[in-house]
């Protein structure tokens, strides 16, 4: 179980590291913590070459090809994922109790005290800090969407009640459905006559 959570957190680390490093918008700060946090983890669980480039990445970027607003609330659940992630790996982190100095210290095993240098737990909330401010500023539409989404699983498929509100919610929510695209085909259509008539004539 540790070593696959050890497998997914590399993975994860290295896909928001390719994703942002060619680019001016990751501060170099969190870029060197996330090398130094992909470093550790990998060396603690001797994670091999073959098993980070295997091609099959933890977030496909197929999600990343669509209309701009399918890729921010595609990014908004990565973020969310991180933000659990990061969360789970910093309770994984030991607690340096006169218990944990003994065998289990020497044992290198990813759970014990003696294998985490001290500042391990610094870097990831560092990290968590990061992706919480970029939700917070950028991302708060697209967590409440995604949300809805969530909240939209739980719904009771059998139960007689549920089943006979959404037939009388359906219309309303069909005729929104129906009228979205030609929504934003206007919208679209207004910004390319907005920028027509703006440009300079020759």
């Amino acid at each position: 179980m540790m070593a696959a959570t050890v497998r997914t957190v590399v993975c994860l680390t290295l896909w928001i590291s390719v994703c942002q490093v060619g680019g001016s918008y990751i501060p170099q700060e969190m870029n060197k913590t996330i090398q130094n946090l992909r470093q550790h983890y990998v060396s603690i669980d001797k994670i091999s070459k073959n098993d980070l480039f295997d091609g099959k990445p933890i977030f496909s970027r197929d999600s990343l090809n669509g209309k701009i607003e399918s890729k921010m609330i595609y990014l908004g659940g990565v973020l969310e994922a991180y933000e659990k992630l990061i969360s789970h790996m910093l309770k994984q982190l030991p607690t340096p109790s006169p218990q944990t100095t003994g065998d289990k210290a020497s044992s290198g095993t990813p759970g014990d005290a003696g294998s985490v240098p001290s500042d391990v737990g610094e870097k990831l909330h560092y990290v968590l800090k990061r992706i919480k401010d970029l939700k917070t500023h950028h991302y708060e539409e697209q967590e409440r969407v995604l949300k809805g989404l969530q909240s939209l699983r739980h719904i009771q498929m059998d139960n007689f009640k549920v089943q006979s509100k959404a037939l009388w919610e359906l219309p309303w929510l069909f005729e929104e459905a129906s009228s979205m695209p030609n929504a934003i085909k206007m919208k679209r259509r207004r910004r390319r006559q907005a920028r027509t008539k703006n440009r300079p004539s020759a």
